[in-house]
């Protein structure tokens, strides 16, 4: 290229994509950083959620940008209009459905990772090796045995949807992968409580079962799947000539965070013969926590485990986890071989086996490097006792509900969940505006769901900064806004968030 032509490249928009000055960057950079440093340091001075305005919400119906905007105004529309309408699970006082509260750490691992831009597909170079330690780590913290594999994906929603086509295969053989489900395929069986999430379900109409192939069992008084109930099933099933191959149990049930008799569901599944699967999302990293994880007897004989790190691990979404004890049925399950993705004994196509062998994906980010940074910054004892905390705030709340005339418990607390609501007529409506006004209050930010037929407010305690005034500040919204709503009065409520300092 000529001396001309690169004169005219290096003018032209979109010619390259690095800062012209990187000192004007670098500066405003480190001001994004001090941003949101400080946006966490000071959460508790925030609201913990406030809803957009009609032209705040109108504002992101903007046309497709053609031309260039400078990086400072973007970062300004981000500061004024993002900012203040998270989602809040930075928050101390959230703790609706189950979301981690992420820590400076992982965010600044975020960052490097971002940096790097590495793409954890496959190839010889670090990063992959930092997957690799955090699966051996993770292998070693749940028992299973040396050969197991693992990989990090979204979520656990993914992860579980992983397991049922690695059981899939398990079941059916080689041919699954290449004729599908015929024959055998339609009459495979699957198997959980009716207390599961409903993620696997979801996973059996993906995998081409359809979702009337997994049976829903009934669980006991405190929630756990029916032993019982699912051998009855499963011999029904026999004897109707299909073809039970997995039973998935949960550690941590979605709606009040039981634990099913992991022990037994192992036996099941090694008398039966069937791929025992365990949903971890949160309850898994009870493992990290002396005083919990006696709770988790039997994980370790689980075929294949899916968690989540972004949850009680505290890293930043989004961080899930696929675990499973026979690594060769693992890739079995996934490996594709194709001639652009040729491995070579040397160079940076080095390498046997490469994460895209283990699942579905062939670009994947670092998500790796966030956990990593996280394990090794804090250590596991810290994280076990964070755990610990946050399920002694839940019997706080507990003995708060209990003690108040005015409140209802309507479900046993077994880790850090608590599901309970304010004493009405017409309770579900009445509650289901309680909560609303929290949100809108700013207050605090607890989720619903229903048990037994009954609304009820769900407090998930997940998130590290959360105290024990945060619970109380709880309960006190929810009896202040039960109190208004039972007289006919509508809520006094006076919020605003404001943006990052500019």
């Amino acid at each position: 290229m000529t001396t001309e032509l690169r004169n005219e490249a290096s003018l032209r928009p979109g010619a390259a994509l690095d800062p012209r000055d990187w000192d004007e960057v670098r500066a405003l950079g480190h001001r994004m950083l001090d941003d949101m440093i400080d946006y966490v340091a000071g959460i508790r001075d925030r609201p913990v959620w406030q809803p957009m305005s009609p032209a705040t919400r109108q504002s992101f119906r903007s046309e497709l940008p053609h031309a260039p905007t400078e990086l400072a105004d973007v970062y300004r529309d981000f500061t004024e209009r993002v900012v203040p309408h998270a989602t809040g699970n930075v928050h101390p006082g959230f703790m609706g459905w189950v979301h981690g509260g992420g820590t400076v750490v992982g965010m600044l691992a975020e960052m490097l990772a971002a940096g790097l831009n590495a793409n954890l597909g496959g190839r010889d170079h670090a990063p992959i090796e930092v997957e690799r330690e955090v699966v051996e780590w993770t292998r070693q913290l749940f028992g299973l045995p040396e050969g197991a594999s693992g990989i990090f994906v979204t979520g656990t929603s993914m992860a579980n949807l992983m397991a049922v086509l690695v059981a899939r295969r398990a079941a059916l053989g080689a041919s699954v992968r290449t004729a599908g489900l015929a024959g055998q395929g339609g009459r495979l069986r699957a198997y959980t409580s009716r207390a599961a999430h409903g993620c696997i379900a979801k996973a059996m109409d993906i995998c081409g079962m359809g979702s009337d192939a997994l049976r829903s069992i009934a669980v006991d008084k405190a929630h756990r799947i029916d032993i019982a109930a699912l051998r009855e099933a499963i011999a029904q099933d026999r004897a109707a000539g299909l073809h039970p191959f997995l039973v998935v149990a949960s550690a941590g049930t979605v709606d009040i965070g039981a634990i099913d008799d992991l022990t037994e569901v192992a036996d099941v599944c090694r008398r039966e013969g069937l791929w025992f699967h365990v949903d971890g999302a949160f309850g898994a990293l009870a493992m990290l926590a002396p005083a919990l994880a006696p709770k988790l007897a039997g994980i370790e004989q689980a075929d294949s485990l899916a968690l989540d790190f972004h949850k009680w691990g505290q890293v930043p979404y989004d961080a899930g986890f696929l675990l499973v004890r026979d690594g060769k049925m693992h890739r079995d399950a996934f490996a594709s071989p194709a001639a652009y993705l040729r491995r070579e004994t040397r160079g940076l196509a080095a390498g046997t086996e490469w994460p895209c062998d283990l699942g579905p994906d062939l670009s994947r980010g670092f998500r790796a490097l966030k956990t990593w940074f996280t394990l090794r910054t804090f250590g596991t004892d810290a994280l076990g006792a964070v755990i610990e905390k946050t399920c002694e705030l839940a019997r706080h709340l507990e003995a708060r509900v209990r003690a108040e005339p005015e409140l209802e418990q309507l479900a046993p607390v077994h880790l850090n969940i608590v599901c309970f609501r304010y004493r009405a007529d017409e309770a579900d409506a009445l509650n289901g505006e309680i909560v609303a006004d929290i949100h809108e209050s700013g207050m605090a930010a607890p989720s619903t769901t229903m048990i037994d037929g009954r609304l009820a407010i769900r407090a998930a305690i997940v998130n590290h900064r959360t105290e024990a005034r945060d619970i109380d500040r709880l309960v006190d919204a929810v009896l202040m806004f039960g109190r208004r709503r039972a007289a006919g009065l509508m809520p006094l409520i006076e919020v605003e968030a404001p943006p990052l300092s500019l």
